[in-house]
């Protein structure tokens, strides 16, 4: 009698183990639907400069019942575009991002705060041009939808935030800008994985 409560037990334990796990779902970045953008002042502020990048990776993860997740995103630095070749090559030199010494920037979460099943702002370490300061991002709007086509789930969010860039290193013409503060602005989509051991 008492293995049989004890195989019961372990059996309760094992279904709650997998149903917890169920109610965590995994998400792939889309890169070709996530660009961070930026803007910055020029010339003591007398125009706004903003640009993007075209190559961001990464990861999500939301577990809606318990209010937790996970953010890991990571950006190709040489894939600054400000539509503007010049300032592009300028932007990879070691004045600014130097690309080659630093091809990433990376964000990586350490709390999600959620209202209802939403996320709404994600706290996190920022590292850019190697240096790493905490930074959070606003959660400006988030939808989940069935993706018309490719008909699984798919997430997209509008993130906000805002740092010194004299912060992480990249002072270069902050005396000119009459401003080193740095907004960003990042539209992301990702997709949800499909069950261990399928393909998309």
């Amino acid at each position: 009698m008492n293995k049989l409560v004890l195989c019961s037990a372990v059996l309760a334990i094992m279904m709650m183990s997998k149903a917890a796990q169920a109610a965590v779902d995994h998400y792939t970045i889309d890169p070709a639907h996530t660009y961070p953008s930026f803007e910055a002042p020029h010339i003591h502020g007398i125009s706004i400069w903003r640009g993007k990048f075209n190559k961001t990776s990464g990861t999500v993860t939301l577990d809606r019942a318990n209010k937790t997740g996970s953010v890991n995103i990571s950006v190709d630095t040489a894939s600054i575009n400000f539509g503007n070749d010049e300032m592009d090559k300028h932007a990879r030199s070691a004045e600014f991002f130097d690309v080659a010494k630093y091809p990433a920037a990376t964000f990586k979460s350490s709390s999600i705060k959620f209202d209802g099943d939403a996320p709404v702002a994600i706290d996190g370490l920022f590292t850019l041009h190697g240096v790493t300061q905490p930074l959070t991002l606003k959660i400006n709007k988030f939808k989940c939808i069935t993706h018309p086509m490719l008909k699984v789930e798919v997430c997209g969010a509008d993130a906000s935030a805002e740092f010194n860039r004299s912060d992480f290193g990249i002072g270069f013409g902050v005396q000119f800008t009459g401003s080193p503060m740095v907004k960003l602005a990042i539209q992301v989509e990702a997709l949800k994985d499909p069950p261990a051991g399928l393909e998309r």
